[in-house]
């Protein structure tokens, strides 16, 4: 997918329909020429609706569409007739789009599940016919409710990736030549910071036909959770990612250091994040021989599983693949 189609941010104006008139008619008929009250109610007005879809990646569709209306319900007519409900429109969201307010910043809901229809903003109630008002003291109402108003609300849609591994690290430390190596998806690669400008979804195939989803986000930097670099835009896609890993090069100046700076900034942006299971991969390993990287153990971080790993020589690959597959399981048995 292209950098300019991929949009995770949408602030639209939508309009649910009106609810139709309640009718206030009476039976008339060649038998009953002084008939009760029958009129019946008018119909719902259409609400606006996100509906999860999984072979949608983006909120393209809506990038240009910045009023979404809704129809209005049909009124109700004789004869106890409800009238028609308006017209509902859906939206076809990714999985993992928020829903808020624009003005109070209130989270809604999420879509997480594929065919998941949730009511972004309600359609207005239909009106009660005159039949509804009838009583013993009453018995020929000449009144009938008129229908509720549609509502008229600024929403904001954002759309958090979901995947099971997310990769975090600084520019060019080799995400997004990981994923083009372990997964079909084919990411821009260059050898410049900022590479990747949007984030890149790629299934691993893994054994007996099993697979896991990976998300290459931007690269993050120091003070990214104030805004720097690609900073916030991005970050918020790491929330939906089940498992981090963590990935800094073998020739990094302080893999410490770089290891405690992203996670300063995940803990900032937001702190539950940290309650993710981490593993660390140490990237680029082709331009260290065994012995270096014997010596390097002792300045990794402790308490977090590692892994040497070079993507360009294709080495270690295999036995990251199985510790992220026995971190994914093991923090799902966790949460049953």
């Amino acid at each position: 997918m292209s950098e300019q189609n991929f949009v995770d941010y949408v602030k639209i104006c939508c309009r649910s329909g009106a609810g139709g008139k309640g009718s206030m008619h009476f039976l008339r008929t060649r038998k009953t020429p002084l008939g009760g009250p029958d009129g019946g109610d008018g119909g719902r007005g259409g609400h606006i609706i996100l509906r999860g879809n999984r072979n949608v990646w983006t909120l393209l569709s809506l990038k240009y569409r910045k009023h979404v209306i809704a129809g209005k319900g049909v009124d109700g007519s004789s004869n106890n007739k409800t009238g028609a409900d308006g017209d509902d429109v859906f939206l076809d969201v990714p999985l993992g789009t928020v829903a808020k307010d624009a003005e109070t910043g209130e989270i809604h809901f999420e879509i997480t599940r594929d065919g998941e229809e949730r009511v972004l903003v309600s359609g207005g109630r239909g009106g009660l016919g005159n039949s509804h008002f009838k009583s013993p003291t009453n018995q020929a109402p000449r009144y009938a409710q008129p229908g509720e108003d549609g509502r008229e609300e600024w929403k904001i849609l954002e759309l958090k990736v979901l995947a099971d591994v997310g990769l975090v690290g600084f520019p060019n430390a080799g995400k997004s030549t990981l994923l083009s190596v372990i997964t079909a998806a084919k990411p821009k690669i260059g050898n410049y910071p900022f590479t990747t400008l949007v984030p890149n979804l790629g299934i691993v195939s893994y054994r007996d036909t099993r697979s896991f989803v990976v998300a290459d986000i931007p690269g993050i930097i120091e003070k990214a959770h104030e805004g720097k670099g690609l900073g916030l835009r991005f970050l918020r896609h790491i929330e939906r990612n089940a498992t981090l890993l963590f990935m800094i090069p073998c020739d990094s100046d302080d893999i410490q250091q770089e290891y405690d700076i992203l996670l300063n900034e995940l803990r900032s942006f937001k702190e539950e994040l940290l309650d993710k299971p981490r593993v660390l991969a140490i990237t680029k390993c082709d331009l260290m021989d065994a012995i270096m990287l014997e010596q390097l153990k002792a300045f990794l971080p402790a308490g977090v599983p590692y892994i040497f790993i070079s993507a360009v020589a294709q080495t270690g690959l295999e036995q990251l693949k199985d510790l992220l597959w026995e971190t994914i399981n093991s923090q799902e048995a966790e949460n049953e």
